[in-house]
């Protein structure tokens, strides 16, 4: 059965140096002028909606990516890292920047007549304000990568932050839009989930910025919570990676952790000024949160006239 369609074909693009899906279709059209590649289904196969059923799609890109040795039945049933050394071998690329490549692949290209999605694949250092009771008023510091992957638009988000408590990691959908862009990730192994709205994002996408919604990880009770929230791009995604995260000191300088990641920002004071405004806004610690009393004395109405009605 076919597999990793999508990721096996942003790979090929990548050997290749196309840019577009046009570009992807007319180099299989090179192959064969009859080639069953069509441009219309190109779209869903690049969002992993679909996969070709014909054999022929296959045995045109064995012939594309010059794998003499290798069958159409193969590129369609092989496993990822297996299809991945073995074009980087043959096309004499390390696997690891092939991968790269890839993953820069299609984010733009896959909506190319509307730019939708644009740009994003990238890794990004993000800020927000603690929800925490016990961190009250202080930032904490997250890390965001947007890579290729399954879904609509084709672009999977991971997030993760560095917890006293352990590393939370929150995967989802990268969901683009003309007037938003918006991420619905969730903890892969339980049941926390975030939601971040965000401003359409601008070229070059040097930074984002919004809202995440969730509720709060640390704490002796469960609150609903709003927080306006930053994210950077690292020219360098593995800076920091593996050891930065965590809750900032209070009155740490997100300037100056910044400049830990590569991104030296003159006048350091100024900005840090210009970024506690954005994030500090509309409450005395940054945070939005409903106080678990206040939210249980209106239940407490309800649930009694529900009750007493009952029946």
């Amino acid at each position: 059965m076919a597999q990793h369609i999508a990721q096996k074909l942003r790979l090929t693009s990548a050997v290749l140096g196309t840019v577009t899906r046009k570009d992807l279709a007319a180099a299989f059209r090179a192959i064969n002028p009859k080639t069953a590649f069509d441009l219309g289904r190109a779209d869903k196969w690049l969002q992993g909606r679909a996969r070709p059923r014909q054999m022929s799609v296959y045995d045109d890109w064995a012939k594309l990516l010059e794998l003499e040795q290798q069958p159409g039945a193969w590129i369609a049933e092989s496993e990822l890292p297996a299809f991945t050394a073995a074009i980087a071998a043959r096309h004499g690329i390390d696997s690891a920047e092939l991968e790269r490549r890839a993953g820069l692949q299609f984010d733009a290209s896959s909506h190319d007549e509307r730019g939708v999605g644009s740009g994003l694949a990238a890794t990004y250092a993000c800020y927000s304000r603690a929800w925490s009771p016990y961190y009250r008023g202080q930032l904490i510091k997250g890390r965001l990568s947007i890579e290729a992957g399954p879904g609509v638009h084709g672009l999977t988000a991971t997030y993760g932050e560095t917890l006293p408590t352990g590393h939370l990691q929150l995967v989802g959908p990268v969901m683009p839009a003309k007037r938003g862009l918006y991420l619905h990730l969730k903890d892969i192994g339980g049941d926390t989930q975030f939601f971040l709205c965000l401003f359409p994002q601008t070229q070059p996408v040097s930074v984002l910025g919004g809202y995440m919604c969730g509720s709060a990880v640390i704490g002796p009770e469960a609150q609903p919570s709003l927080t306006r929230i930053l994210l950077v791009r690292l020219r360098d995604a593995a800076s920091g990676a593996g050891t930065w995260g965590g809750y900032l000191p209070a009155g740490g300088s997100i300037a100056a952790d910044l400049a830990s990641l590569g991104i030296g920002l003159d006048h350091p004071e100024a900005i840090d000024r210009q970024l506690d405004q954005f994030l500090d806004a509309f409450s005395d610690d940054g945070a939005i949160q409903i106080p678990p009393a206040e939210f249980r004395a209106i239940l407490d109405v309800f649930d009694r006239h529900w009750l007493q009605h009952a029946g």
